[in-house]
């Protein structure tokens, strides 16, 4: 039986674990043949604790463990300002943004728990990845995401872009 699981937000003192976490991340989608995303040491140490001290990073904790990370940061996120060869499921309501997710090898479900989590405190998510994230685009297609199109990083890097809402948006 699967201990339960808490999530929290992170403190400095998580941050050792959660370069650790984001390692494996990388780790995973090297091994899935995803060799760009992630990248010439991505994200770096210091958007991390950009992220811990603004509150808006998080632990997934298992039996007192910590087995994943995410960050989820309040929009909007200018690099979803334009996007091109589609358009968003709803661009009139705010948003949050699930980034940064990254967990321990043979651990499971991390996705699922994860994002009932963050509906719990919005109704409407958006998510980017890379396009060679397969194992990414699956399984937000699986939980409900629609792809949207493509957007740009600041530096110019493309990437795939979903959302999902749990409300009927605005017409």
């Amino acid at each position: 039986m699967k201990s339960q699981r808490t999530i929290r937000i992170a403190t400095e003192q998580d941050l050792p674990r959660i370069l650790q976490l984001i390692e494996y991340g990388r780790q995973k989608m090297r091994m899935m043949g995803n060799i760009e995303q992630w990248s010439d040491g991505n994200p770096k140490r210091e958007l991390l604790v950009e992220d811990i001290s603004r509150g808006d990073s998080y632990v997934v904790e298992e039996g007192g463990v910590a087995v994943a990370t995410f960050a989820f940061i309040e929009g909007p996120d200018i690099t979803y300002d334009n996007i091109y060869g589609g358009k968003w499921v709803d661009d009139m309501r705010p948003y949050y943004v699930v980034h940064r997710m990254a967990s321990m090898p043979g651990v499971h479900g991390i996705f699922n728990d994860v994002l009932d989590y963050c509906f719990k405190h919005t109704d409407n998510i958006r998510i980017d990845t890379h396009r060679q994230n397969h194992l990414m685009r699956h399984a937000l297609e699986k939980y409900g995401f629609d792809y949207c199109g493509i957007i740009y990083l600041l530096d110019g890097a493309e990437r795939l872009a979903y959302q999902k809402t749990t409300i009927t948006p605005y017409i």
